[in-house]
């Protein structure tokens, strides 16, 4: 059944349509075509130095003209056709990226640079706090750079911008956006705002919000077949200020989020299961949902946010960049209106750059990171003791061009890392750790418009506070946590004790790109050998539950990504595209779990005087190679049909309709923690528009 937003959808549109020429024109018109040459206009890439120059990393960005069809309920959900990203879902309202087959904590999300200290790194049903509605870009990062951001994001790093804090100000007095969209699947109804205003010569104030409404989302198509417990709401806004000056900003804000969302297939079935030793025990005092009985989570965030980018602060000094937060999250997991479980983090996050004038040839960036966070669980499922995790890193990345065609980076980070517990009666022991990461890549520029960029990296990941101290069940992934603490500290059994050691990973990138003339493309290859691999060991199964213990093993990830464009005429584009990670233990070769099944597919995108049309399918295989105790998820095929239209005389306006899954396929998440109990979304119609001014 469509919802109240579709049903007045043709006169809202009216009504925008009609209101749109009192704005004044200064949006951003309809992306350009391309020109003879087909050469793309280069994307300024924040979370990367040097933007002058032309870098190996892999990145995928999506602008403003992307996010306006590709927002979704999360920031998972957002990025999941880039290539190599997939999502690890849970319900509609918490979806993790998912890059090269790593997820949190081995995947960074960004705030502008600056961590966003919620708690989704601890759960899969735990939401990244950052709101799609008012997203301006996302970056994607691959490879040597990510180190920039510290050792551990091998998977990579996905930095969000936003405008929460003024970097200009307004051409005229003022200016601004409302973005409105709305879909069938969840009967979605969402709603983004935001105004930077003039206060004087040198202040801009802005000031922002959105809001999201979706129910339970269907599965089959139209029909009355939903996920109970799949809804998700959240309320968003934040306030800010910048001193503006010639060469750069200052600026500060404020963000209150509120989420509601339902935690689908979260059973209190085991909710009794206990170790003895390796061994699991399981009575009969868990109990089963009704149907309109379904955990949710109730979420707060409050964020202080500082940021800073000057040019040419001091004698060789080009560009001075700092960045810095205080945040104070807070969920409770509530079941049959009683809150079982809590989970807070209360933390602060520093951050310093500075790039330099060339020296000898050479030109980069240096800068410190300082970062303390708690992290406290309570209740039911308490299976963390209070931490205080405090991380500090250092960092060096330069650049030297050897020749015209030829230039070569060098990045180096030395982190150090402290946890401790608090008021903790066991007296838990700490874990003081040194870690480091090199990486050393070469782009070569060997004919005109062409690419070939390869990179070496060698990194340290310094185990989480949840992998050294879990001690408890944890219902979101059915399973009995075992930290690598010994036992005698935990549990698992004496005999499963592993120890605590670094993960230290080794990888190698190829990249050959071409990037001008009617066939362009990115291919991509990948292989990362990863030492002492944390991971969940399972040790014991009783039914759908396990008993795990977080160990070390060798592993091994490989695979690449490939995009190629044909501008087959100045109105016609034809995509081919692909992805593929394999992960596996080093010694035996058995697969790891939740690794993402093949994708390949294609787009079609045609222009039409101010409409544009993109038909896109792509085909995800079947995922056989499977870890112990996992289930096969069948392969789909999807279908997306995309209409853009902007008005002539109104370049300030973008209006769209989208169907996804038109074929109404039933698709299994092979990458999320539910994906044998909980269907993605079924067939779904979205409609939407922003208005600039």
């Amino acid at each position: 059944m469509s919802s109240l937003l579709f049903r007045r959808a043709p006169a809202l549109l009216c009504l925008l349509s009609l209101s749109a020429p009192l704005a004044a024109q200064t949006a951003a018109p309809e992306r350009e075509r391309r020109s003879d040459t087909h050469e793309l206009e280069r994307v300024q890439v924040s979370a990367l130095p040097l933007q002058d120059e032309t870098l190996a990393t892999p990145v995928s960005v999506q602008d403003q003209y992307d996010l306006l069809t590709s927002r979704g309920t999360t920031l998972g959900d957002t990025l999941r056709g880039q290539p190599g990203v997939h999502v690890d879902t849970f319900g509609a309202g918490a979806g993790r990226p998912v890059i090269r087959g790593q997820t949190a904590p081995r995947v960074k999300v960004l705030s502008d640079g600056s961590s966003l200290m919620d708690a989704s790194d601890v759960s899969p049903d735990h939401a990244i706090t950052s709101e799609p509605m008012l997203m301006r870009q996302v970056e994607v990062l691959r490879g040597p750079a990510a180190l920039l951001y510290g050792g551990g994001a091998i998977g990579g790093v996905v930095n969000v911008l936003d405008d929460k804090v003024p970097t200009r100000m307004p051409d005229g007095h003022s200016d601004g956006f409302l973005s409105l969209r709305g879909n069938t699947v969840a009967e979605e109804r969402a709603i983004g705002a935001g105004i930077t205003v003039r206060a004087s010569e040198h202040i801009a104030v802005r000031a922002e919000g959105a809001s999201r409404r979706a129910h339970d989302y269907e599965v089959n198509g139209f029909q009355q077949q939903r996920v109970p417990g799949s809804y998700a709401e959240s309320d968003s806004g934040s306030v800010g200020a910048s001193w503006i000056l010639p060469n750069g900003y200052i600026g500060a804000a404020y963000t209150l989020r509120k989420d509601e969302y339902g935690l689908p297939g979260h059973s209190h079935d085991y909710a009794d299961c206990h170790p003895h030793g390796s061994q699991l025990h399981c009575g009969g005092g868990g109990h089963h949902h009704h149907h309109d009985d379904v955990p949710y989570v109730d979420l707060k965030s409050e964020r202080f946010e500082l940021r800073g980018d000057l040019a040419q602060p001091w004698d060789g000094v080009e560009r001075l960049r700092f960045r810095g937060s205080y945040t104070d999250y807070g969920h409770d997991e509530i079941d049959e209106q009683v809150v079982g479980t809590r989970y807070e983090t209360r933390g602060y996050d520093g951050r310093v750059e500075l790039e330099h004038r060339p020296l000898a040839g050479w030109h980069g960036v240096v800068g410190v990171q300082y970062q303390s966070q708690y992290l406290g669980t309570f209740g039911t499922e308490a299976f963390l003791p209070e931490t205080r995790t405090q991380a500090l890193g250092v960092f060096l990345y330069e650049h030297y061009r050897l020749r015209d065609d030829l230039l070569f980076e060098a990045g180096l980070r030395q982190d150090y890392q402290r946890i401790r517990t608090e008021n903790d009666p066991r007296d838990l022991p700490g874990s003081s750790l040194w870690g480091h990461a090199l990486s050393t890549a070469l782009t070569w520029s060997f004919r005109p418009g062409y690419e070939l960029a390869g990179s070496l990296a060698r990194s340290q990941r310094l185990p989480h506070a949840q992998e050294l101290y879990a001690n408890g069940v944890h219902l979101a992934t059915n399973t009995y946590e075992c930290g690598l603490l010994a036992d005698r500290y935990t549990c698992g059994g004496s005999a499963n004790d592993a120890g605590v050691k670094k993960e230290t990973s080794h990888n190698v990138g190829l990249n050959l790109r071409k990037v001008e003339g009617p066939v362009q493309f990115d291919l991509g290859a990948f292989y990362n050998r990863v030492d002492n691999y944390i991971y969940a060991r399972t040790l014991d199964r009783h039914n759908d539950f396990s008993l795990v213990k977080y160990t070390h093993a060798d592993a091994v990830f490989y695979g690449g990504e490939a995009e190629l464009t044909w501008f087959a005429r100045d109105d016609l584009q034809l995509t081919a595209f692909a992805d593929a990670v394999v992960g596996e233990f080093a010694h035996g070769k058995d697969d790891l779990p939740r690794i993402p099944p093949y994708r390949w597919g294609g787009r079609v995108t045609h222009y039409w005087q101010t409409f544009s049309q993109e038909l896109e399918f792509y085909r995800v295989a079947a995922q056989r190679h499977l870890a112990a105790f996992e289930q096969r998820t069948g392969g789909y095929d999807m279908v997306n049909l995309t209409v853009r239209y902007q008005p002539p005389k109104q370049p300030n306006l973008n209006l769209f309709v989208q169907g996804r899954n038109l074929l109404g396929e039933r698709v299994w998440n092979h990458t999320s923690f539910l994906a044998h109990t909980v269907p993605e979304p079924g067939r779904n119609l979205i409609a939407g528009l922003e208005l600039t001014f």
